[in-house]
């Protein structure tokens, strides 16, 4: 399952895994993963895309394949990560960025933080809109016990179990949750920087009990509703993570946005429905890249 043409560029004295497909002079599109996952999360909508865009997906400091940053994780530093993964790669013109789940935080934060690196924002099943969140403690704890002497033997299993569970959850169609899944899933937990990343990221966004702290949230929001950039919204109708009803928060929060539900889709539609998330994410890209060149002949 780990993709093999994967490169790494140098962050902030940091290599990133990236991922860079498509034609040279395609409309830059910028792909980021969620919360203990990778770029591989993207790898059908980055081929179907890369038809006719310049695509860039990429491992987030301290998650998939890549090292930690220097910075303590979070929305603000991972945004400086990714603006600085787009010097790295040589791209100066603002580009289209699609986050899945903690990534579309992080994409938002790149908008408001970065003004000027963004072209479009296409939000999946993204994180802000809302307080609840089910992301099961179980897997990371069954997983510390076991790394504890005389209980591998019986908190591995648990941990393995309560692993695949929730991979199971990202997806409508489970059986998309298969053996290849869960042992990169188990690759990406067992890398050197995962838990500290981890910990450190839900530290920031909020806590178990409490759920999402509102206060990031709204003040995030505000700064792109008031952007200006077009903005996209799409969520899975089946999703057990961040629950479908954001989609009605998000288009509340951001009233020109554009907003669409995928029938039969989980956490990640992106892989669910590769085919048609790739039609309607291009065409908004193109509908973008439209209007601003039509601005700029205006301008002329």
């Amino acid at each position: 399952m780990k993709v093999l043409d994967a490169v790494e560029l140098e962050v902030g004295g940091v290599p990133l895994r990236v991922r860079v497909s498509g034609p040279a002079d395609g409309a830059p599109v910028l792909l980021i993963h969620g919360i203990a996952r990778s770029l591989e999360d993207w790898t059908e909508a980055h081929d179907l895309l890369a038809g006719t865009h310049r695509v860039i997906s990429t491992d987030l400091p301290g998650f998939g394949y890549s090292r930690k940053g220097r910075e303590r994780p979070g929305l603000a530093a991972f945004a400086r990560a990714m603006a600085g993964l787009l010097d790295a790669a040589g791209v100066s013109e603002p580009v289209h960025v699609m986050g899945n789940s903690l990534g579309g935080g992080v994409a938002m934060t790149l908008a408001t933080d970065h003004p000027g690196r963004v072209a479009s924002l296409t939000l999946v099943n993204s994180v802000g809109f809302g307080s609840d969140a089910n992301i099961s403690p179980l897997p990371m704890a069954y997983g510390a016990l076991a790394a504890l002497p005389g209980l591998r033997d019986y908190f591995g299993p648990k941990a393995r179990a309560a692993g695949a569970e929730t991979i199971r959850d990202l997806f409508f169609d489970r059986s998309l949750a298969t053996p290849a899944q869960f042992k990169h899933a188990g690759l990406l937990a067992k890398q050197r920087d995962f838990r500290a990343t981890f910990l450190g990221t839900a530290a920031t966004l909020g806590a178990p009990v409490v759920g999402i702290r509102a206060g990031w949230r709204r003040a995030l929001l505000a700064k792109v509703a008031t952007s200006g950039i077009p903005v996209l919204v799409v969520w899975g109708d089946d999703d057990r993570i961040l629950p479908p009803h954001h989609l009605e928060a998000a288009a509340a929060a951001l009233p020109r946005a554009r907003t669409h539900m995928f029938v039969d889709a989980g956490h990640m539609p992106q892989v669910e429905k590769a085919e048609e998330f790739a039609a309607l994410a291009g065409a908004f890209v193109d509908e973008v890249e439209e209007a601003a060149a039509l601005e700029k002949l205006d301008r002329a």
